[in-house]
């Protein structure tokens, strides 16, 4: 994907579809390198407490994040897409961002801490 602020929005869809993804709130419990991936990327595993639990997610983040600094931060991620194979890693878990001026992923998280599994609505 690219940055083009410029864009158009897509077109209209219907609520159900949106309701459809769900999209949740978790915090990095454990992060680390993943030199096999093809676009620089690191490995996430990310608490959604208790109804979710401990998922896998493989982010491309690292311009703007250090490995140090992502355990403890709460993420927002698609917690019902079909896990996809990333090299011999299995990502659970699409976690969001939006492209900066670059290209480079920024992270998406409210603003303030909010309970792990919270659902976006």
């Amino acid at each position: 994907m690219t940055c083009n602020p410029a864009a158009p929005a897509a077109e209209w869809i219907d609520f159900s579809h949106f309701a459809a993804v769900d999209i949740r709130i978790g915090t990095v419990v454990a992060a680390h390198p993943f030199p096999e991936a093809r676009k620089p990327a690191f490995k996430l595993e990310i608490d959604f407490g208790p109804g979710v639990g401990i998922k896998r997610s493989s982010a491309q983040i690292t311009v703007h994040y250090d490995i140090s600094t992502l355990v403890g931060r709460q993420v927002a991620a698609v917690v019902n897409f079909p896990p996809r194979q990333i090299g011999k890693f299995m990502s659970e878990v699409l976690t969001l961002g939006f492209p900066d001026e670059n290209g480079d992923v920024v992270l998406v998280a409210p603003e303030r801490a909010v309970p792990n599994g919270a659902r976006l609505y």
